[in-house]
């Protein structure tokens, strides 16, 4: 089975979706399951798994909603309040919902830049592991060393990163970048989704060669056991095709041999994220 292991959802509204900006006013819109599901089809995918967008437990609701719904939402990665002491109250109520397979942060978005290092978010996510739930880390490329002393912190929890950590493709910048990432590959409890690299360089300027030094990194440093495939749908909808991003991906990965191109594009997330 192939999987999608990051997309999102959403009822576009200007307040709750104002990073979205006049660069990227083809998606000012709604995004809900339906058009997903033909899409999805049209590339060779059989399932997803579903990002928050919002940081909001009634975003959570929402998509676990859409998950019991529609059979090709094979998880969620919702949010939580990990800074609350009471974090706890919140993960019991989800306890019992069999779709809700991770949580997630938006650290990129935080004016702290060393949020992630902070006290009572590290005890929001020590509790995750009782729950047997995935953390995916959503940072920007700066915040890589912070990030790698943050995972040391837990090394019995599972940490997907998400989009390789934006690094500054559109500048062709490859440093400090590659070597924070290898660094960060070294630890074995975190997997890496291939994803989100379009929208990090120029959206109508970007080349297939533009992202190849960025493949070969990950690819390199985190190995067919360690990838995932991500679209980031509709986000990415801003620079290429759903399609065409699941092409790129797939002949990056073409040197692997079957088994682990098929662990890349659907297996490593079903195993990892417990599909």
């Amino acid at each position: 089975m192939r999987i999608d292991s990051h997309h999102h959802f959403w009822h576009y509204t200007d307040e709750e979706f104002d990073w979205i900006d006049e660069s990227m006013k083809a998606i000012r819109k709604d995004f809900l399951p339906e058009q997903l599901k033909q899409t999805i089809r049209e590339a060779g995918i059989d399932g997803v798994v579903s990002v928050q967008a919002r940081q909001t437990l009634k975003e959570t609701k929402w998509l676990l909603g859409l998950a019991r719904q529609y059979e090709f939402i094979k998880g969620v990665v919702g949010w939580v309040p990990l800074v609350e002491p009471d974090v706890e109250k919140h993960l019991d109520q989800f306890s019992g919902e069999k779709y809700l397979k991770a949580v997630r942060h938006v650290v990129q978005g935080e004016p702290d830049p060393d949020f992630i290092l902070r006290k009572d978010f590290n005890l929001g996510i020590s509790r995750l592991k009782n729950y047997h739930l995935v953390y995916d880390i959503l940072i920007f490329e700066r915040q890589l060393p912070q990030t790698i002393r943050f995972v040391d912190q837990h090394p019995e929890q599972q940490f997907v990163l998400d989009h390789i950590a934006k690094p500054k493709i559109g500048d062709n910048e490859l440093s400090p970048w590659m070597e924070n990432i290898r660094e960060l590959a070294k630890r074995g409890n975190v997997a890496c989704k291939i994803s989100g690299m379009v929208t990090e360089a120029d959206y109508q300027k970007w080349t297939p060669e533009q992202l190849q030094p960025y493949f070969d990194v990950v690819v390199e440093a985190f190995g067919p056991e360690r990838l995932l495939f991500g679209s980031d749908w509709p986000v990415c909808l801003v620079a290429t095709t759903y399609k065409a991003w699941a092409n790129l991906v797939l002949k990056n990965i073409s040197a692997f041999s079957a088994n682990e191109i098929e662990k890349i594009m659907g297996g490593n997330a079903i195993r990892i994220y417990g599909l």
